[in-house]
């Protein structure tokens, strides 16, 4: 049965380095899958730049800034919806990194509306070193914007607190307590911990750590980098 996997998030969280992971997982199970890009708000990690990373993996990719696959803004959501009209096992959907990107999910809601609900998850990617996610009330508070502009409720966070390159397992373990918290007061599982292993590994060997409120480990090799050219050319 076909499952779909959609990646919501605030700017920075590393949704797009997880969808890459979770892909690259999947294809090395055999499943056939799908990446569909609709970040429309970041150009600094594009899905798009590994475009020759999915195809030797054959993971297809939708995705509007891929010039080469003849996609645009215009045709987009006919190609989109190649993800419920055809025979793949996994499709994952990396939507805008604000609650106004979330906005590209609501015109396929006719589509989703077709599945079954255990067919379809809509995970919060949580980075509590961001700005906006640096409490569970903020955090709730960004996940209620999302879920209404997507017009889809979240059924899990992917807690992926980090640094980028400084990154360490005492990042995820100042994040535990707040997702935490978020869960118990939103009533919604932690459904994956991603970190890079040597961090994950270390942080899973913390003292008091319950269970659900970690859910899977899932251990993250880092596929995105930044686009020095974006950087210098639009100063972001």
């Amino acid at each position: 049965m076909k499952k779909i996997i959609v990646l919501i998030a605030n700017y920075g969280s590393g949704k797009t380095e997880i969808a890459l992971n979770l892909a690259m997982q999947a294809s090395a199970e055999g499943k056939h899958t799908q990446v569909i890009d609709l970040d429309r708000i970041n150009d600094y990690f594009r899905m798009s730049d590994q475009v020759k990373l999915l195809q030797e993996k054959k993971i297809g990719l939708i995705s509007p800034t891929f010039a080469g696959c003849g996609i645009t803004q215009t045709n987009m959501p006919a190609a989109v919806s190649s993800a419920f009209d055809q025979d793949w096992d996994l499709v994952i959907f990396d939507v805008g990194g604000d609650p106004a990107g979330a906005l590209s999910l609501a015109r396929y809601r006719t589509d989703f509306d077709r599945l079954l609900p255990e067919q379809v998850e809509v995970y919060d990617v949580v980075n509590v070193c961001r700005m906006m996610s640096q409490t569970p009330e903020k955090i709730l508070k960004l996940k209620e914007e999302m879920e209404a502009f997507a017009r889809m409720k979240v059924t899990g966070f992917i807690h992926n607190s980090n640094l980028q390159d400084l990154a360490s397992a005492d990042d995820l373990r100042t994040g535990y307590p707040v997702l935490r918290e978020a869960s118990l007061q939103s009533g919604i599982p932690v459904a994956y911990t991603t970190a890079r292993k040597e961090f994950l590994d270390e942080f899973l060997m913390t003292p008091g750590l319950e269970d659900r409120f970690v859910g899977t480990p899932l251990p993250l090799e880092t596929f995105m980098h930044r686009s020095w050219a974006n950087f210098a050319d639009g100063g972001i």
